[in-house]
C-alpha cells in the first residue's frame, strides 16, 4: 500500500465501507474478482455458463436481477484488452432504496492497491469484500529475525502471513576438551567467529530491510541466550534499521519455528503500535499548544487556512468526522457560498439568502469534509494521519479540537 496516498486510502476504506452495507432482496449481488494474469476470454465464457446456471433460480425477479448484473459485468470486461497490473474486481447488483419496486442497478470497478491472488466468482445477498479488507490489513510490514550462535532466520511480517527471507547457519563449534593455551587460543578463535557470524546476520536482513526501510514499522528480535543482545549491541545492523528494533524477546526455539514463538510473543507489542503512533503524534500536538509560540492549529477554520497557506507539515484528521462541504449558489447573479454541515437534513433546512439580491441560495455541489482537507493537503505536499478514537488522546482530538488539528511548519500569528 505504499504507491497510494491518503486521499487513495480513504476513499478506498469508505467505498469498502458502504459496500459492505449493501443488501439485496435475494441472493442477487454479484463480486467477482480477477487476478491480473487471469484472460478476461476465460472471464467472459464462465459468465456466459453463469448466465445459462441462473435460468434455475426459482425466483423470477431473482432470476432477472442476476442476469442483469452477470450482463453488466460482460459488458464492463469489454473495456479492458487485459486485467489491470493488480487486477480488478467488480461489484454489480440491484440495491433497493425503500420498498419493492425501489431497486436501481449499481455497479463498481476498482482496481485495488495489492495484487488479486484468486479468481472469485460469487453471488449473495450482499458483496463480497473480505479479500479487499484483507489488503487494508496488510499494509503495515514489520522484520522478524531469531538468532543464537547457531542459526539465523529472517522474516517479514505482513498482516497474517510471514515470508521466510533467508536461514543461516555458523559452523561455530561447541564445547572443547582442549586445555591451557590451546584452549584461550580455541577461544579466540571461537569468538572471532562467532563475531564473523553476526557479522553476516547484518549483512543479510541489512540487504533484505533497507529497501523495505520506509514501510518496515518496526524490527522485532528473538532467540534462546545472550545473542540476540549481542547482535543487538554491536554494530551489525545499519543504524536506520537498528533505530525501528522495537523489541527484543527470548525464545525457546530457532528457525521458522522460532520466528512464529516471536510473533506470538509479541503480539501486544504489533497490535499497540500504531495505537502508540496515534498518541504520540496527538501528545505532541498537546506539547506545541501549551508553548507560547507553538507550532499548532486546530478548528476546521483556522486549519483550512494554515494549510491555505502551506503551513502545515502534519494533519490530524479524526476517523469519526464525517461533516460534509456544501456549496451553496446564488440562481440570480451566481454567488457562491461554501457551509460544513453534519448530516444532509441539516443542509435541507438551511435558508441562506444571498447577500446581493436576497435570493434563496440552492445545494450545487457536496463533499466530504475529510475529503476536503486531503485534497488541500496534499496540494502542498503535507502528511495526513488519521487519529481513532479509541484513545484518550484520539477522543481529545475529537471532542475538544472538532476532530481536526495541525502541527505546523512555522509559527502563524492568529
Amino acid at each position: 500500500m505504499a504507491d497510494v496516498s491518503s486521499k487513495e486510502l480513504y476513499e478506498f476504506k469508505k467505498t469498502l465501507k458502504e459496500l459492505s452495507e449493501k443488501r439485496g432482496r435475494g441472493t442477487e449481488l454479484v463480486s467477482v474478482y480477477i487476478p491480473p494474469t487471469k484472460q478476461l476470454s476465460d472471464v467472459g465464457k464462465h459468465m456466459r455458463d453463469e448466465m445459462g446456471q441462473s435460468a434455475n433460480i426459482k425466483s423470477k425477479q431473482t432470476r432477472k436481477n442476476v442476469q442483469s448484473a452477470i450482463a453488466v459485468i460482460l459488458e464492463s470486461i469489454k473495456l479492458y484488452k487485459q486485467p489491470p497490473e493488480h487486477g480488478l474486481v467488480l461489484f454489480v447488483g440491484m440495491i433497493p432504496k425503500g420498498g419493492p419496486g425501489t431497486e436501481k442497478m449499481e455497479k463498481y470497478i476498482i482496481e485495488p492497491p495489492e495484487p488479486v491472488t484468486t479468481y472469485w466468482y460469487k453471488c449473495n445477498n450482499e458483496f463480497f469484500v473480505e479479500p479487499l479488507e484483507y489488503m487494508i490489513e496488510e499494509r503495515d510490514v514489520y522484520g522478524v529475525a531469531v538468532i543464537d550462535r547457531n542459526e539465523a532466520t529472517y522474516a517479514t511480517l505482513k498482516g497474517k502471513r510471514e515470508t521466510i527471507l533467508g536461514h543461516l547457519t555458523s559452523g561455530v563449534p561447541g564445547k572443547h576438551k582442549a586445555g591451557g593455551q590451546s584452549q584461550r587460543r580455541f577461544d579466540r578463535v571461537i569468538e572471532d567467529l562467532a563475531h564473523q557470524f553476526l557479522k553476516r546476520i547484518g549483512d543479510h536482513m541489512n540487504e533484505a530491510f533497507l529497501p523495505l526501510k520506509d514501510d518496515l514499522k518496526g524490527i522485532i528480535l528473538g532467540g534462546p541466550g545472550f545473542t540476540k543482545k549481542d547482535f543487538y549491541d554491536g554494530e551489525y545492523l545499519q543504524y536506520e534499521l537498528k533505530n525501528k528494533v522495537i523489541s527484543i524477546v527470548d525464545t525457546s526455539y530457532t528457525g521458522e519455528e522460532g520466528i512464529r514463538e516471536v510473533i506470538a510473543k509479541s503480539a501486544d507489542d504489533l497490535e499497540n503500535l500504531d495505537v502508540m503512533h496515534e498518541k504520540k503524534l496527538v501528545q505532541r500536538f498537546i506539547q506545541e499548544l501549551r508553548k507560547e509560540r507553538g507550532l499548532y492549529s486546530y478548528g476546521e477554520n483556522q486549519v483550512r487556512d494554515s494549510l491555505v497557506m502551506g503551513a502545515v507539515d502534519i494533519l490530524l484528521l479524526s476517523e469519526d468526522l464525517s461533516s460534509m462541504r456544501k456549496t451553496f449558489t446564488c440562481p440570480s447573479c451566481g454567488t457562491q457560498k461554501e457551509i460544513t454541515v453534519k448530516t444532509q437534513a441539516e443542509a435541507d433546512k438551511l435558508d441562506e439568502r444571498c447577500p446581493n439580491c436576497n435570493e434563496r441560495l440552492k445545494e450545487e455541489s457536496s463533499m466530504d469534509l475529510v475529503d476536503e482537507f486531503i485534497e488541500k493537503a496534499e496540494e502542498v505536499n503535507t502528511e495526513v494521519e488519521f487519529i481513532s478514537t479509541e484513545t484518550e488522546e484520539g477522543m481529545q482530538l475529537f471532542r475538544a479540537f472538532g476532530g481536526i488539528g495541525a502541527i505546523l511548519r512555522y509559527y502563524i500569528e492568529y
